[in-house]
């Protein structure tokens, strides 16, 4: 169970963190508690498991990236914390994650590419195969946006 505190500390995260000096701060001013008592109730809700990560949202294209590919790779699964390590090492990586394959798909780590355009992102792709050892995988490039949002709890907490 969450106290009503934790619901509107967890309000106030998921929301765009404010480009300051002390940005938690100014998230305790906007709703009304010491900044000591928010940072504090953070560590507790992530000591808790509550909170696994803090994220951010790339706007890629904005940030001078035109293409972006989620590329599959197919990685022995002995080798898979390994690998991923290497792949998330890569400045042009931002997400990188373990997931199960599925019939017909046997791919199991995946690693999201962004580039200037599609051939950056093959040719960071063939950097990372090398790097890695690891020959098999897919591109899939991004084609239109269609949704890119953050979920958001608690809306009524604040």
């Amino acid at each position: 169970m969450l106290t009503d505190l934790e619901k509107r500390i967890i309000a106030a995260i998921q929301g765009d963190i404010p480009i300051v000096s002390r940005p938690y701060q100014a998230l305790a001013e906007a709703i009304e508690i010491p900044e000591a008592t928010f940072i504090q109730t953070l560590q507790t809700l992530t000591e808790r498991g509550v909170i696994r990560r803090f994220g951010a949202t790339l706007r890629h294209q904005k940030s001078g990236f035109q293409a972006n590919a989620m590329t599959a790779w197919l990685v022995a699964e002995e080798r898979i914390e390994a690998v991923g390590q290497i792949m998330a090492s890569f400045r042009a990586v931002s997400h990188c994650y373990r997931r199960d394959p599925a019939d017909g798909w046997p791919y199991n780590l995946y690693t999201m590419i962004h580039g200037k355009n599609e051939a950056e992102c093959r040719n960071t792709a063939r950097k990372m195969s090398e790097k890695s050892g690891v020959g098999t995988y897919q591109l899939l490039f991004s084609r239109r946006e269609l949704k890119k949002i953050s979920m958001t709890y608690f809306t009524d907490a604040i």
